[in-house]
């Protein structure tokens, strides 16, 4: 994939809860705030509210400084503009003597008011990036988290320590950071700014949530084994949606594993196909030649194929790999709200069998509601959000894969067409000399 920024998508689907306490924290919790998102046509200048009439504030959050700023930055973008930057680059190794691990340098680069300097440079390592998704997941249990790669390695298979291996670690590392900086919430975490900008990380660590906002830790499905009735539909198809997605992606996989290990075995034998021709042309006098071409043409097609299997292995698989594990990230979060719904199923029965009590719907449950509101608003704008990136990335991914193939087939067709004056000089010097 391209080493490049990718654009920013703008996100669809219902705008989240900005102002208000938000149901999945702590009561006394505001939400972390989303960037200026634009009105959608469907809403316009009209009061929402929830469906318990709790009045829903549609203006902007508290950084003013974001839309301001937002003109002058990256004019490439489509419907968004951005104004936070972050690269993952330069990965170092550190020996010690308890132990070996990478460090990359993470640079940031912004003009949101949330941060206390313009641009930062830190290093981080992969259990750093661990714990950052881990927060996320704790403080934004009603959004989806861009996966990591695996951390371990099956040993004498890959070498943590190979420059291809870390050169593919730093690149999807450096995708997991621009996606949350993409993101209209996840980016104004607490956490993310933490990573992005501490020096001494572990300190942070150290010392819990005790400096951060507590976004969302007090979260506990209690649903006591309730079942729940049913999914919405479109949650449903959402479900058998990515069933579908991940038995594609697991074919597809596994057949690219297999073609990549036959043309790995092809390459051997044209390593050793070659020379026999230049051996054999040393033997012969008219032929000599034509048989030293094709050796050298054999060279050159097996050259193209590596670079192709390189190509393959260091663009395709991994970006198939990282849509495996956005799979499982997207069911986890649709088991949550699904949990969510449950609890609120459950205490809708239990009002049901009080039906002497005449006071109205009780305050748990309203607020029970107001959390399955929420779960289903961020839920169904990361999908959108989800499904344009991904036919961004399958419409890059699979446009390189044709070119790479395109090229490899004309390095192959250029290295035989090579041959074919030097068969044609002896044919034609054949026919003079009769």
């Amino acid at each position: 994939m391209s080493a490049g920024t990718p654009k920013s998508l703008p996100s669809s689907g219902q705008k989240s809860i900005y102002d208000i306490s938000h149901p999945l924290s702590s009561e006394d919790t505001a939400l972390t705030p989303s960037p200026d998102l634009p009105h959608t046509s469907s809403i316009g200048d009209k009061d929402l509210s929830l469906p318990n009439g709790t009045p829903v504030d549609t203006s902007s959050p508290a950084s003013s400084s974001s839309l301001l700023n937002r003109l002058q930055l990256d004019d490439e973008l489509d419907g968004e503009t951005r104004d936070l930057f972050v690269v993952v680059d330069d990965p170092k190794k550190h020996v010690s003597t308890m132990e070996t691990y990478i460090t990359y340098r993470v640079t940031t680069k912004t003009t949101r008011t949330e941060f206390d300097l313009p641009e930062y440079s830190v290093r981080r390592r992969y259990q750093d990036f661990d714990w950052l998704r881990n927060k996320l997941e704790e403080t934004q249990p009603t959004h989806l988290i861009p996966p990591l790669p695996e951390k371990f390695v099956m040993k004498g298979v890959v070498d943590r320590f190979s420059e291809e291996f870390v050169e593919t670690r730093r690149r999807a590392l450096d995708k997991f950071l621009r996606r949350i900086a993409d993101h209209p919430v996840l980016s104004f975490n607490d956490h993310f700014n933490v990573f992005l900008s501490a020096k001494d990380l572990n300190s942070y660590k150290k010392q819990g949530l005790a400096l951060l906002t507590k976004m969302g830790e007090s979260v506990k499905y209690v649903t006591g084994g309730y079942k729940l009735r049913a999914r919405p539909l479109e949650f449903a198809a959402m479900g058998d949606y990515l069933d579908m997605f991940t038995q594609k992606l697991g074919t597809i996989d596994r057949i690219a594993q297999r073609i990549i290990k036959e043309q790995s075995e092809y390459v051997v034998e044209l390593r050793e196909y070659g020379p026999v021709y230049s051996s054999w042309a040393t033997a012969e006098g008219e032929l000599h030649q034509p048989l030293e071409g094709v050796s050298g043409c054999v060279v050159n097609c097996c050259t193209a194929l590596e670079e192709l299997m390189e190509d393959m292995s260091e663009d395709f698989l991994p970006v198939l790999r990282e849509y495996v594990l956005y799979v499982e990230s997207m069911k986890n979060v649709l088991k949550k709200r699904d949990q969510v719904q449950a609890e609120y199923e459950a205490k809708l029965e239990a009002v049901a069998f009080r039906k002497e009590e005449k006071t109205g719907v009780p305050t748990d449950v309203e607020k029970c509601q107001d959390r399955v509101e929420c779960f289903n608003a961020d839920l169904k704008a990361d999908w959108d959000r989800w499904q344009n990136n991904k036919r961004q990335d399958f419409r890059q991914l699979l446009t390189g894969m044709a070119d790479k193939n395109i090229q490899y087939y004309e390095k192959c067709l250029a290295a035989w067409e090579s041959i074919i004056p030097l068969l044609q000089d002896k044919q034609d010097a054949k026919g003079e000399t009769n």
